[in-house]
């Protein structure tokens, strides 16, 4: 009998039944309170007056109205360069320990975001809340016995003179609390593995001497790893090597495209959780089974505000207007996209963080993740967020009864007009006339926006197959492999140039 796994399951239990009912509003209003008179005395808190903020009747209003939105370029170009000219007290106090390494999916240079003691402190209180919620989920015992395989980027940071920079999963797992160490796979040691193919070589040849009971990651690195161990190992499935893996823990994109090819691998049904960590902080996770959805985290460090994502309210390089009205978590709705503003313990400010979400459960403050601004296709009114898209590619798996793990697209302007060219990573031989026509039809039927741009300047779709390992080396030529690398869902005309002549070398 797993008497560990049993005792850790009963605690567990017993400190979620026992934790008060959340109240997500008034939750917010402490966070925000808190955030104002912890940075008063901050150089930005004292140019945007926190403390006269502090003693207003309606603090969330006034907050909203006295500072100004800002994207990642702005608020480096303004504030965070000081943090790299010595300078402390900034935008939050003291210094940062940490700067996360982000490009994102929007290309090769990296932003640095601030990563400090308390932001540190609040992505481990996060990640004990998700394992507290996992006494909702239907786990045996023994699965609180077992290894938790967490492939992200590596630990072995980049050290300068008062911090250390590197990817905010790699930040994250060098922080992992001395109790849970003995859980943690890959280790310490191979963590530390900066090179992706050295570092998976490893992983596949410990495989056989772990006992791994859930596994993290990005969708399309954890794929390729579990690739792998099975090809190396003679394998079917994962199951065969890891028998007791019942939970995976995903992150970083939409895991819809991915579900059909990683099931694949798999031997048996897992459980599949959602979660929402970025570099900004940890956001949101899953936690309950009746919903994929996943539950912001509303009382720890971090304030939200949402911008409705409507084209008025959006600039073409992808920031917001200046007048763009922002809502606090009492004033959102169903039904709408809003863009995500974040407050944080790291020092940003009304900072927009680029990704879209709609609530789905206004009173459980849980959400799922829409698209990314930048990733917005409109040129010719289409008006297609990533998650539209992310339902044509897998209403096309559901038709033709085949995987297709990656794509991207681009509205690309031909001689006789506008048209959505898609490139799908597929193995599959479907001809891409039928798969451009079932495409069509189902925007058509799904979006009315769609539908409309098809009776004007779009003049329809076009699409092009190839094989998924393509993306993963564009990945890994323009950006790096593993990690949180993530591939462009839609590209401007010029980027989407770039891909057409890497697929081009890479297919002659």
């Amino acid at each position: 009998m797993p008497i560990l796994g049993s005792l850790i399951k009963g605690v567990i239990h017993v400190t979620d039944k026992l934790g008060s009912k959340p109240n997500p509003v008034q939750e917010q209003k402490e966070v925000l309170k808190d955030l104002l008179k912890t940075a008063a005395e901050t150089d930005f808190g004292k140019h945007y007056g926190f403390q006269d903020i502090l003693g207003k009747k309606n603090i969330p209003k006034t907050f909203a109205s006295k500072i100004p939105y800002f994207d990642y370029a702005k608020i480096s170009a303004q504030w965070w360069k000081k943090l790299h000219k010595g300078r402390t007290d900034v935008t939050w106090p003291g210094n940062p320990n940490y700067f996360a390494l982000s490009s994102g999916t929007t290309g090769k240079t990296s932003k640095r975001i601030p990563v400090t003691a308390d932001m540190v402190d609040a992505i481990k209180k996060a990640g004990i809340k998700q394992v507290f919620s996992l006494s909702n989920f239907d786990l045996p015992s023994d699965f609180f016995e077992k290894e938790i395989l967490m492939l992200g980027s590596s630990t072995d940071l980049i050290e300068k003179e008062d911090h250390a920079e590197g990817e905010i999963s790699g930040i994250s797992a060098s922080n992992i609390p001395s109790w849970f160490q003995g859980y943690y796979k890959p280790g310490k040691d191979i963590a530390k593995i900066d090179d992706w193919d050295r570092r998976v070589q490893r992983i596949v040849k410990e495989a056989p001497n772990w006992d791994i009971g859930a596994l993290s990651g990005i969708p399309s690195w954890l794929e390729l790893m579990l690739k792998e161990v099975i090809d190396v190992h003679g394998l079917k499935n994962i199951h065969e090597i890891w028998p007791n893996l019942q939970v995976y823990t995903s992150g970083g994109v939409a895991f819809g495209p991915y579900e059909k090819s990683f099931n694949a691998l798999m031997g048996k049904p897992i459980t599949v959780i959602d979660t929402y960590l970025a570099s900004e902080g940890f956001i949101a996770f899953q936690s309950r089974p009746e919903t994929d959805a996943m539950r912001l985290i509303t009382d720890n460090g971090i304030y939200f505000e949402f911008v409705p994502f409507e084209p008025k309210y959006i600039n073409p390089d992808g920031s917001l207007s200046d007048d763009a009205p922002s809502r606090t978590l009492s004033e959102v709705e169903l039904g709408q996209d809003y863009v995500l503003i974040l407050s944080t313990v790291a020092g940003a400010w009304r900072y927009m963080i680029g990704d879209t979400i709609e609530f789905t459960n206004i009173e459980r403050a849980e959400i799922k993740i829409t698209g990314r601004t930048k990733f917005f296709l409109n040129t010719v009114g289409s008006q297609l967020s990533v998650n539209k898209l992310d339902d044509a590619v897998n209403f096309l798996e559901r038709e033709f009864d085949i995987q297709i793990p990656e794509y991207t697209l681009c509205a690309k302007k031909f001689e006789d007009g506008f048209y959505h060219f898609w490139y799908l990573g597929t193995e599959a031989n479907v001809p891409e006339q039928k798969l451009s026509k079932y495409l069509d039809r189902f925007l058509k039927d799904a979006n009315k926006n769609y539908k409309v741009a098809r009776t004007k300047a779009l003049e329809g779709v076009k699409v092009k197959t190839t094989n998924p390992e393509i993306f993963h080396e564009w990945s890994g030529e323009n950006k790096k492999k593993g990690g949180q690398v993530k591939m462009e869902r839609v590209m401007g005309e010029e980027k989407f140039a770039e891909w057409e002549e890497f697929v081009t070398s890479k297919t002659r």
